[in-house]
């Protein structure tokens, strides 16, 4: 499976496999403005995508999205490494994400790539059913 840099010309592929993924999807537009203020990964057939950005020796995971249909094939994975190794080249040290504690298999995909849990925001996403859920927020050290 290839990963390369996302444009915006896939921003609307992008924008479609976010909505099959959450229930506060983003727009073409706001993910198209993401990678003009950070960076897009996207893997072959647009399966799935990230968004990240790197700012004073710190990168940050916006988000991950993975196609239902396309899930446990190793997308996810191939996407976090690749997305360390960019945060690596602009030259950040750490690289931080928050994931819904509720996700057993993206926290499980995170810790296998080495984060680690460093802080929790409680009640941060709030789901349509009126629930909530809290945000963990995990840690990557690039360097040492």
């Amino acid at each position: 499976m290839s990963i390369r840099e996302a444009t915006t010309y896939d921003a609307d592929a992008m924008a479609a496999v976010h909505e099959a993924c959450f229930e506060r999807p983003w727009s073409a537009a706001e993910i198209d403005r993401m990678m003009l203020e950070g960076f897009g990964l996207i893997s072959e057939q647009a399966a799935a995508f990230l968004l990240g950005r790197v700012t004073m020796g710190e990168a940050e995971i916006l988000t991950v999205a993975v196609d239902p249909s396309f899930r446990f094939q190793g997308h996810g994975r191939r996407l976090v490494e690749a997305a360390i190794e960019v945060a690596r080249d602009q030259g950040a040290e750490t690289i931080f994400l928050e994931v819904a504690a509720d996700n057993a298999t993206a926290i499980s995909l995170y810790h296998a790539a080495g984060f680690q849990l460093v802080g929790k925001r409680p009640g941060y996403y709030h789901r349509a059913e009126g629930s909530s859920a809290d945000a963990l927020v995990m840690k990557l050290t690039l360097r040492a």
